[in-house]
């Protein structure tokens, strides 16, 4: 039997939809003896766009410091579970960079959670599945 996959991203922002989603991850990937990347994007927060904010303060410091340190604990806990993983911490759009990553990482699944909102909610906030479903080029396993 073929492997149908050897590269497996999945995308994080640390929530609880995002843990299941790490979950199934790492049981894809230790079913099919695939590698593990785990992917956190960080942004600022939209405040540090705002004119009324000072143009000098570097907030993508504290933000992107913050990004890590939880990255760095997501991998240290799966470290500790025996789960070989490696992983990438990006800036910008989240849905952006995770299909930005796939034919960087040669990934041929994604892995995302989705908090399941819908109507009102969903057109406002957008959805980072969503996206990653439509513009990915492999297929994407949504986790709710």
């Amino acid at each position: 039997m073929v492997n149908p996959f050897t590269k497996v991203l999945v995308g994080t922002d640390f929530s609880e939809w995002a843990s299941r989603a790490v979950e199934r991850a790492v049981d894809v990937a230790q079913r099919y003896g695939a590698q593990l990347h785990v992917v956190h994007v960080w942004a600022l927060p939209h405040v540090a766009t705002s004119l009324v904010i000072d143009p000098g303060f570097e907030w993508h410091t504290p933000v992107e410091q913050a990004a890590r340190a939880q990255l760095d604990a997501l991998m240290e806990q799966l470290r500790a579970n025996r789960v070989e993983a490696s992983s990438s911490l990006l800036g910008g759009v989240a849905w952006e960079q995770l299909v930005a990553s796939i034919p960087v990482l040669g990934a041929d699944l994604v892995v995302v959670g989705t908090h399941g909102r819908s109507g009102l909610r969903r057109a406002l906030l957008g959805s980072v599945a969503e996206r990653v479903v439509r513009h990915a080029s492999v297929p994407v396993l949504t986790i709710h």
